[in-house]
């Protein structure tokens, strides 16, 4: 062997790189190409995002599979430009590099930019620096389809050039004589040479530097549903994710940490667990412990065994405490204040200010599989195999961990069973990489409990909103809002830096600034507490609570204007982005709307920009028993440009179910300085039976592509909280919504 890494199941080249019968292809611009992840003994090494070979094509993915059909998206811009068959392709994910940062994390996604093309210059060059300066590889903030569009389609177009040049060299007939099909050259007299048998020849060619890309109107594939890639594994239970994970020798464990945030171990007793049979070792640590076993169950049973007393904790003692110091932020220096447009004091000095105030609750990310990780620890290397979403900081952290240099982890992505944020952090990888050391050349397998898992969690910030506005002619003349919430940005920005940092946090506001209503005289504030409770990115981050607020509002300000709220947000929207009117539009011929409903039926309508995507939502309740039926939702999104409907549909529609579920139920509350809740009958989702029915629309009218995880996200709970009271006269201003008012369950 000798030629790579092996850092999947199996071992094969990942990159762009000439190897004895097969080659790679890729290609993005920079300043500066990042260092190749392979080592490769000679040849051309070019960038890795394909592999042509004898085995077939083989598509690297750098961003993780955690059910949004990334795979199947990717694949498919290099299928595109390859001219192959996207069922023939392999996927596998990339291992953790610089080479697979992701260029679009910190990209200018607001509303003002949606209908230009990319913008250049000196800013816009830093921002691309950013994320590869850092190497951030990174599956999250609804960017893996932006960073890849141009990177992979120009990955498979350099590759079908470079084979249609070796091609021609081969038959010394021009390359204009030449087509491609379906993974073949062709020759005119209709005689195929397959791309694999090429691969060595080409593997001793350049590849241009700027190939031709097809335009829209030659694809394929994009701008159509395919069927996923990964469909019939998942179907079939064949798929592995993190927790199916099997070696040989595999033992399991388990993990208990302190419950309380900041807190210790004072005293421990693990006599009684450690003489259990099929128990191997208990290894114990500041804040907690970890016990190996041969199976997890065990593990779990002897966890509870062991007799701990911890110390209190740093952070409030329970949830009124929290909010209250949340609320005390405001007395401080405001953290950020990213849009600041007119005179606001001075517009608020006089006539009727309108005053009101939101509420938000601290929220887990519960996702379906818990979090965990197999590692094995032998000749001084670590192989871990875990979903997440940041292979390079599961890298890092590990290799700080154990004492190793970085190249002496490898880090395996599998599936994984939902993220939406909680796996970007690198703490579940951390117990499995600590306990492989202590049993090496024992591959050890960490399952969290679900109890574990909930109350570790990198929690959705709670938050508390004020706001200030003036009414004048039925517009809005001025708003003003203030935002206080503890950062999600700074324990990341540490994790990734080492750095304990307080940083300027747009997030702490978006979803509110960046929305495009035209008024004159509008300011957004907000204020970071820091209340040593871990905080983190969820499903779209500020957005959703802070689309909650803003949507709340602007009803609340159509109703005092005595106006429709259709056409009050229409008023407001047009003026400042013509798009985003065009998708409220679109949603209310959707629904059919009015704002004047039958007797027992209510509708809301909320509208948020948010990751360069405009969502317009419309909900339908009505009263079943005396409870809330949640029965229809309509969805207008503009996404700008959709490479795979069907994909994008599934991720508008969960996210609004994610969005629905957290408004309805969701809540992370606290007492004597720990999480009360722990499992799912204390923190429940949307079921089956209690799932609307929806209705997409999808629009492509801005000229930048935005985002399809998250935007479904945000209109989701102001849509719901609207459409109650017109159903109420309840003006339901903080969640979770069940806290004042019944639905069906």
């Amino acid at each position: 062997m000798g030629r790579i890494k092996t850092f999947s199941r199996r071992a094969f080249v990942v990159g762009s790189v000439a190897v004895v019968g097969g080659v790679a292809f890729g290609g993005w611009k920079a300043l500066k190409t990042p260092k190749n992840p392979l080592s490769p003994p000679d040849g051309a090494a070019l960038n890795p995002w394909l592999i042509i070979d004898q085995r077939g094509i083989t598509v690297i993915v750098p961003r993780a599979e955690m059910g949004q059909g990334i795979q199947t998206t990717l694949a498919a811009l290099v299928a595109e430009e390859l001219d192959v068959v996207l069922s023939d392709i392999n996927v596998e994910h990339g291992p953790a590099a610089q080479a697979y940062f992701n260029s679009a994390l910190v990209a200018d996604r607001s509303y003002e930019l949606a209908l230009e093309e990319k913008p250049s210059g000196w800013a816009t060059v830093m921002a691309d620096a950013f994320p590869k300066v850092m190497s951030l590889q990174v599956t999250g903030g609804s960017t893996s389809t932006i960073d890849a569009f141009e990177k992979m389609r120009v990955a498979g177009a350099t590759a079908r050039e470079t084979l249609l040049k070796a091609a021609s060299h081969r038959l010394n007939i021009p390359i204009s004589q030449l087509k491609t099909k379906d993974g073949q050259v062709i020759s005119p007299d209709n005689s195929q040479i397959p791309y694999a048998d090429l691969a060595e020849d080409a593997a001793q060619i350049d590849p241009p530097k700027s190939p031709r890309l097809k335009p829209s109107s030659e694809w394929r594939y994009l701008g159509k549903s395919q069927p996923r890639l990964d469909q019939d594994a998942k179907v079939t239970g064949t798929a592995e994710f993190g927790i199916d994970k099997r070696l040989d020798g595999l033992l399991f464990a388990t993990i208990h940490m302190t419950p309380h945030f900041g807190g210790a171990i004072e005293k421990i007793d693990i006599t009684t667990a450690e003489t259990m049979a099929g128990v191997k070792k208990i290894v114990v640590w500041e804040d907690g412990f970890g016990v190996i076993a041969t199976n997890t169950w065990l593990a779990m049973q002897a966890s509870d065994a062991v007799e701990v007393i911890w110390s209190k904790g740093s952070a409030p003692d329970d949830t009124e405490a929290v909010f209250h110091a949340i609320e005390a932020a405001f007395n401080d220096k405001a953290n950020v204040e990213m849009r600041n447009q007119g005179d606001v004091d001075k517009a608020l000095s006089s006539g009727e200010v309108i005053e009101r105030s939101y509420r938000a609750p601290f929220l887990a990310h519960a996702t379906m599989e818990p979090m965990n990780a197999t590692a094995l620890f032998q000749n001084n290397r670590l192989d871990i195999w875990t979903g997440n979403q940041s292979p390079v900081l599961i890298r890092d952290a590990c290799a700080d961990a154990l004492g190793l240099k970085k190249d002496q982890v490898v880090v395996h992505t599998p599936f994984m069973g939902g993220g939406f944020g909680r796996r970007g952090t690198v703490d579940f990888a951390l117990p499995a990489a600590k306990l492989a050391k202590e049993m090496p050349a024992t591959p050890i397998q960490v399952t969290w409990t679900r109890e574990e898992d909930m109350r570790h969690d990198w929690y959705r910030p709670g938050s508390i909103c004020h706001y200030r506005a003036k009414l004048e002619n039925g517009h809005i003349a001025a708003l003003d809002g203030k935002m206080s919430s503890p950062s999600p940005a700074a324990p990341v920005i540490k994790l990734a830096t080492g750095f304990d940092l307080a940083p300027e946090d747009p997030t702490i506001t978006e979803g509110s600034h960046d929305q495009p209503y035209a008024i004159d005289h509008f300011r957004v504030r907000g204020y970071a507490p820091q209340l040593g409770i871990p905080v983190g990115f969820w499903r779209s981050v500020g957005g959703s609570q802070n689309g909650f607020f803003h949507e709340s509002m602007i009803d609340e300000l159509a109703y005092e204007a005595g106006a429709d709220p259709l056409e009050f947000r229409l008023k407001h929207i047009r003026p400042e982005h013509e798009p985003a009117a065009k998708a409220l539009e679109t949603v209310a011929e959707m629904a059919n709307w009015t704002s004047k409903t039958p007797r027992g039926v209510g509708r809301g309508i909320a509208h948020v920009w948010s990751y360069g995507s405009s969502v317009a939502e419309v909900i339908n309740i009505r009263e079943n028993d005396g409870m809330i039926e949640i029965t229809d939702v309509w969805i207008a999104a503009d996404l700008g440009v959709i490479l795979d409907p069907a994909i994008v549909e599934a991720q508008l529609t969960g996210a609004a179910i994610y969005g629905l579920s957290a408004a309805i139920q969701g809540e992370i509350t606290f007492a004597n300085g720990a999480v009360e809740q722990g499992n799912f009958p204390d923190y429940d989702a949307l079921r089956m039976h209690n799932t609307p029915r929806f209705h997409v629309t999808l629009l492509q009218n801005n000229r930048r592509m935005g985002g399809a995880g998250e935007p479904g996200t945000p209109p989701a709970a102001p849509a719901l909280a609207n459409a109650i009271f017109n159903l109420t006269g309840k003006r339901l201003r903080e969640m979770p919504f069940s806290k004042h008012i019944g639905f069906l369950t």
